[in-house]
């Protein structure tokens, strides 16, 4: 019996190690859980469902989408990344909970937790000028500001949110002051901007366009490297000689520990879905900016702005408040 014991264990030990192998092998075998941290409804909720519509294409199986909401996307985002590193269980990875949340403390994990796989698109931001203001277009803004420390009324969609964050960078990048003002939610933000109770506002293309092509306010500038196609004719920070660009993103993250080979057959089937053309459209009839970039490339530009945000956070004497 003695003799008999090593080898029954040897034989499980392989029989493990065979079914291991190809379960990592035969990936996916059963359906994909993606964790939204955000309510139903939303953008990053409707994104991830159009995601998860094509997704099934290319990767052999369906995919569940949960939402777990609270705590500012980090309750979600904790789930999705604190889950079981096999690729049944992935997340929704949002600008705010991955890269700035963890600066102001009450959360339990840092980009350290997180496999980063595939960025799926970006909000852009715009600065627009209100009315009343006493400039009229992005040199002008940056002049006036410049003559006027601490006395241009910047509206954003929320005290130490991404718009709060984005004017803020520009600031030091620019070596300007800013008097930044809260509102709950961009919308009040810029109803605030079109009554001219503040010169000028940070958001998203989708939430000013419409007011800015109306004439009620004036779009000063992009926060991008390149100018883009829905206001071609208002410039980026770099042609007014300042090193800043700024926007909220989301992307597909999964626990850290990953199987290399569960990892690659992600990533390509990530790709393929976020350059399918029926995938585009639909993105696209919703508002959404779709940049895909690989997971090295989406690890790059969570650290850049965790960076940012961090330098901005402790300026603003935020840093570590909920702990």
């Amino acid at each position: 019996m003695k003799k008999l014991l090593p080898t029954l264990a040897t034989l499980g030990c392989g029989v493990l190690f065979t079914a291991a192998t190809a379960t990592a092998a035969d990936y996916p075998v059963r359906p994909v859980q993606i964790v939204v941290p955000y309510s139903a409804g939303g953008g990053t909720d409707l994104s991830a469902r159009i995601m998860a519509d094509t997704l099934k294409k290319y990767l052999g199986k369906s995919l569940v989408v949960r939402n777990q909401p609270g705590g500012g996307g980090s309750i979600g985002t904790s789930a999705a990344v604190h889950a079981r590193a096999d690729g049944y269980t992935l997340g929704m990875g949002a600008q705010g909970p991955l890269a700035m949340l963890p600066h102001y403390g009450g959360v339990d994990y840092s980009l350290d937790d997180v496999e980063f796989i595939a960025l799926m698109g970006r909000n852009l931001m715009v600065v627009a000028g209100c009315q009343g203001a006493p400039f009229d277009d992005a040199e002008g803004f940056v002049e006036y500001t410049r003559e006027h420390p601490g006395e241009v009324r910047v509206g954003n969609s929320g005290a130490g949110g991404a718009n709060h964050i984005a004017i803020e960078g520009f600031g030091n990048a620019a070596d300007l002051d800013f008097n930044s003002m809260p509102f709950g939610g961009a919308s009040a933000a810029v109803t605030a901007c079109v009554g001219g109770h503040i010169d000028a506002v940070v958001a998203s293309p989708a939430e000013v366009l419409p007011q800015i092509q109306s004439g009620s306010i004036n779009a000063l500038l992009v926060m991008e490297d390149e100018r883009i196609d829905v206001l071609p004719d208002t410039p980026v920070p770099e042609e007014l000689g300042i090193d800043f660009t700024w926007s909220s993103w989301k992307g597909v993250i999964a626990p850290v520990g990953l199987p290399e080979d569960v990892k690659e057959t992600l990533s390509e089937a990530l790709r393929q879905t976020f350059e399918d053309e029926e995938f585009l459209a639909r993105m696209e009839e919703m508002g959404e900016f779709v940049d895909y970039r690989s997971a090295d490339d989406f690890r790059e530009l969570a650290e850049r702005d965790s960076a940012t945000a961090e330098e901005i956070i402790r300026q603003l004497g935020m840093y570590g408040v909920n702990q």
